[in-house]
C-alpha cells in the first residue's frame, strides 16, 4: 500500500519510517512524503492513482490540509483516494469541516501509531 503523508514538520518522515520499519522492510507499505499541500498536489498530478491513502496534517502554512482535502476530493475522483486528516487540534469544528469536505477519517496528534496501523488495515 502506498501512502502519501502530507505534513510541514519534516521530522514526521523519520517517525513514520521508524514506526513502520517492519512493514516497509517486508514491502507491505510504501510512504511518500510531501511537506506542503502544494507539494502534495504536484505529486498527485504526476503520480495519478499511486497513493491509495493520504494522511494530511490540517494546520500547515500556505495551503491548509482542509484546502488540500477539498482539492483532492474534487479533482481526484476516479478512484477516490482515502484521506485521513491528522491534527494537533481535536476540536469539533475541524472535525466537522473535515468530514463535510469528504475526509474518510480523523486522527489527533501525537499520532497513536497502533491505532493508525489498525485503521490502515481496514483500508488495505
Amino acid at each position: 500500500m502506498k501512502v502519501l503523508v502530507v505534513d510541514d514538520e519534516r521530522d514526521i518522515q523519520a517517525l513514520f519510517e521508524q514506526q513502520f520499519r517492519k512493514e516497509l522492510k517486508a514491502g507491505l507499505m510504501e510512504f511518500v512524503f510531501a511537506f506542503s499541500g502544494e507539494d502534495a498536489l504536484v505529486y498527485l498530478d504526476q503520480h495519478l492513482h499511486e497513493a491509495v491513502l493520504i494522511l494530511s496534517d490540517i494546520n500547515m502554512p500556505g495551503m491548509s490540509g482542509l484546502q488540500l482535502l477539498e482539492k483532492i476530493k474534487s479533482k481526484f475522483v476516479q478512484p477516490p483516494p482515502v484521506v485521513m486528516m491528522i491534527t494537533a487540534y481535536g476540536d469539533e469544528q475541524n472535525y466537522n469541516t473535515a468530514k463535510n469536505l469528504g475526509a474518510d477519517d480523523f486522527l489527533t496528534k501525537p499520532v497513536d501509531f497502533s491505532l493508525l496501523k489498525q485503521k490502515l488495515k481496514l483500508h488495505s
